[in-house]
């Protein structure tokens, strides 16, 4: 593999060089010499005859040469649209609005001399057309269907101010996020989350926590990509989720303080940019703290053991307390207009403690034994985490034509220390009494290497190549000590502490095509091979080492139908990987209940996904409509899996279980009446049917699941907006069961006011109710299983910002080309890593 992975970079090393030849002085090729750059288009649409700005009306800057819609969008509340990163060329503007005429701007030129472009102001004239009922114009500021993603503006939302980036998630079509953090995407939650196009270590450890600690106001945009393309890494089966987070450039400085306090949760933040000629650099530093709540949890188990029934019942009380800082620091130069170069480096952290107690009743009639007994739980966690990434980009005089160059490294440390104490309530069983200490300490860490070239035929078809090698270790350490009564003092349990270590290294290559068929059809066939090898072993060698190699060649077709008003047809067939992550093949038994314990299962094997999709999208008199239907094919689907064994303990671990087959529909749609109310919605149907084969017993499972979301802004004078929000996440499906179904309800208010640079808001949520509840039921052959945990949920909150320095931003596109896309994420796990 190491002499394919060096193949693999001489070729495209091979594509630079005959890239460079032909682009470069002192190349002897077919394009002239001189750089490449990229400015912006500007103006201001109004009626002709009012003199106001037109508000909502649809731009797009048309390629005069080609024909090609280069991009498009709509004018904001001043009339105003930007086109950023426009390459130097001859365009027309085509700009559009319901009730005026179309009208069509020629002769617009962007040079290597003056790149930007700030158009004369625009007037459309009203075509005659009157609307006596209600007006309804498009709310696309919010939400941007786009060729292969679908967009949501976060900046623009108001409910999730002083929230944390699940509450943003909730926000956006075909996701659902419940209590705890965990994402599904269209019922999946076989996800790739990204940070600004790049993998974070600390995501793919424990994707739930590391949500909590980015601010939703530091979030610009989600994209969510349900069908990813050959250039994207194989992992992620259901799709990929990329966060775009607030970076931006400007000739001077800029900086904004935010915060927000409530009865639940406090953040803080601070952010600064900086630039000067061809240099600039972004930091931020924040910090978020919850206040202490009691959750109030029970279980109840019953199983038949040699035909008797066994009964355990058990009730507590437990106190949280969670905080978490962060921060970035991101810089780029451009040392001409052919050759730059950005770094990264983030850290985030993720920290809290539990202090519970617990009632439990066990009851074995075949062993005689009955139990009373009360446990106490303290625990302590932190996670910490960094990512730096470097990119070097090559850029030529050919459009579109360009070499990037990406290393990233990453690390995390965790460490979770349980102390735990029981007692026997009836003072008959010495061996229900015990004390002892449960650590798990992890170290992670990955780097990455990858070469991208993207090469153009003309301009009907583009050739995209690259290779990368991911190298990952990871370190978990598991200590148990037990108390000894006697001299008191805590002695360690050799025979369940060790050390296990596990190495995963990726090598990949790919190969796209994306091709314009004439002008309404369009076409992008690409493969990626991917071949993964992993090892293991624990320092003790009480389990015997293990590796394995597995090699996959992933296809992925798309082609798309542009219609009238902007509409389009879009049908694509993927495949993709889904390797177990790393949190689910760790084999730290979690004892914190003994009679309820869990771990991972190194020997998992990654699931394989089939996809087909066909979308549709279209604007119906300013009203916006998305929808799609699949169908999805999984095969050795990973999921956690419940027994009962002889002692009466519940062991839960994941496993291969089998196949699961689901047939979906999603449906969205955006519009604004009376230009002051935007209402925004969505919904995704689909099915859950899978089947397998556990210890020679056949099981399955089915059920239609949905889920869905609403959101209403009222736009007022002055600066003051009103927002409602309320979701559905349905509970989570297993072939033994479900789990934690969550629903809720917020709303808000904001006011800007010192010419928009200072805001004051207010965020309710779950006004009406003050506990919730999230239950959740299992069940084998010979056992049911119930749970249910409750939470003091409703809260209150102000926040506030406030922005100084030069606030004339233009967007600098300095992602990583790393995107690491192939981890299992999510809440299904068990341990720490």
């Amino acid at each position: 593999m190491k002499q394919l992975s060096l193949l693999l970079m001489m070729t495209l090393i091979s594509l630079t060089s005959f890239a460079q030849w032909q682009g470069t002085p002192g190349g002897g090729g077919n394009f002239k010499k001189g750089p490449s750059i990229k400015g912006k288009v500007t103006g201001v649409v109004a009626d002709t005859l009012s003199q106001q700005v037109v508000e909502f009306a649809t731009v797009v800057l048309i390629n005069a040469k080609s024909g090609k819609e280069t991009d498009g969008g709509i004018t904001d509340e001043k009339g105003q649209f930007k086109f950023q990163d426009v390459p130097a060329g001859k365009y027309k503007l085509f700009v559009s609005f319901l009730g005026y005429e179309s009208k069509s701007i020629e002769g617009i030129e962007l040079t290597l001399e003056k790149p930007d472009v700030k158009l004369d102001d625009i007037f459309i004239l009203p075509s005659g057309l009157t609307l006596d009922e209600v007006v309804v114009t498009e709310e696309a500021a919010l939400f941007e269907n786009k060729i292969d993603k679908m967009v949501f503006n976060a900046e623009k939302d108001v409910t999730t101010t002083g929230g944390d980036a699940a509450d943003v998630l909730r926000k956006v079509p075909l996701l659902s996020v419940d209590f705890d953090g965990n994402v599904q995407l269209r019922g999946s939650s076989n996800i790739q989350v990204l940070i600004n196009g790049r993998p974070s270590n600390f995501f793919s450890e424990n994707l739930a926590d590391a949500l909590k600690t980015l601010p939703a106001d530091q979030i610009k945009t989600i994209e969510v990509i349900t069908q990813p393309s050959a250039k994207y890494d194989g992992e992620g089966s259901a799709g990929i989720i990329n966060i775009i987070t607030k970076k931006k450039e400007i000739q001077g400085y800029t900086g904004s303080i935010s915060g927000s306090v409530g009865t639940r949760q406090n953040r803080g933040t601070f952010n600064f940019s900086a630039a000067k000629g061809r240099f600039g650099f972004n930091a931020n530093v924040g910090s978020w703290y919850s206040w202490p709540r009691e959750a109030i949890t029970s279980f109840y188990r019953e199983d038949i053991f040699d035909g008797e029934s066994r009964v355990l019942d058990q009730n507590g009380t437990t106190e949280s307390i969670f905080f978490g800082p962060g921060g970035s620091l991101s810089a780029f130069y451009d040392f001409n207009a052919y050759n730059s170069l950005s770094s990264s480096f983030s850290f985030r952290s993720h920290g809290g403690s539990r202090d519970g107690s617990t009632k439990a009743v066990f009851n074995d009639p075949i062993n005689e034994v009955y139990q009373e007994y009360t446990r106490f739980n303290t625990s302590k966690s932190s996670r910490t985490g960094f990512d730096w990434t470097t990119d070097y980009r090559r850029t030529f005089k050919k459009p579109e034509q360009e070499v990037t160059l990406a290393f990233q490294m990453s690390g995390s440390n965790g460490l979770t220390d349980n102390l735990v104490e029981q007692q026997d309530d009836l003072g008959s069983d010495e061996s229900l009494i015990f004390k002892e200490n449960q650590d798990n300490k992890s170290l992670n860490l990955e780097s990455t290497v990858q070469l991208d070239y993207v090469h153009p035929f003309g301009s009907k078809l583009k050739m995209e190549t690259g290779a990368k090698s991911v190298f990952r270790q990871i370190t978990s350490t598991y200590d148990f000590e037990t108390f000894n009564y006697a001299t008191e003092i805590f002695e360690t349990d050799f025979v369940r502490s060790d050390v296990f270590n596990y190495e995963q290294d990726v090598y990949a290559g790919y190969l796209s095509f994306n091709a314009k068929l004439g002008e309404k059809y369009g076409m992008v066939v690409g493969a990626r091979y991917e071949h993964t090898g992993i090892s293991g072993y624990v320092d003790s060698g009480e389990t015997e080492p293990f590796s394995e190699s597995y090699d996959n060649l992933l296809p992925s077709i798309f082609f798309s139908r542009k219609l009238k008003n902007f509409s389009m047809l879009k049908l694509s067939l993927v495949q993709r990987i889904q390797r177990p992550g790393l949190r689910n093949i760790n084999p730290y038994v979690d004892q914190s209940d003994n009679r309820n314990i869990s771990y991972g299962n190194p020997q998992l094997s990654p699931e394989i996904t089939n996809q087909v999709e066909l979308g549709y999208n279209t604007m119906i008199k300013g009203v916006m409509v998305n929808a799609a239907v699949f169908y999805r094919h999984t095969s050795d689907i990973i999921e956690r899996y419940l027994e009962v064994n002889d002692e009466g303990v519940s062991v839960t671990t994941f496993r291969n279980i089998g196949t699961n087959s689901s047939v979906g529909l999603n449906f969205f749609t955006s519009f604004k009446i009376a230009k002051i109310l935007s209402i925004r919605g969505g919904a995704n149907v689909f099915t859950y049917d899978a089947a397998g084969t556990i210890n020679g017993v056949e099981l399955t499972q089915q059920a239609i699941i949905w889920n869905g979301n609403v959101n209403a802004t009222l736009s007022l004078k002055k600066g003051f907006k009103v927002e409602a929000f309320g979701f559905y996440r349905p509970a989570r499906q297993t072939l033994q069961g479900y789990s934690t179904a969550f629903r809720m309800f917020s709303m808000g208010a904001r006011k800007e006011f010192l010419d928009k640079r200072a805001s004051l808001g207010i965020r309710i949520v779950e006004p009406f109710k003050r506990m919730k509840e999230f239950p959740s039921e299992l069940s084998g052959e010979t056992f049911v299983q119930e749970s249910n945990f409750a939470i003091p949920f409703r809260s209150f909150g102000i926040s506030f910002s406030y922005r100084f320095g030069k606030l004339d931003f233009k967007q600098k596109n300095v992602r990583s080309k790393i995107k690491n896309d192939d981890l299992k994420q999510g809440g299904d796990a068990t341990g720490n890593m």
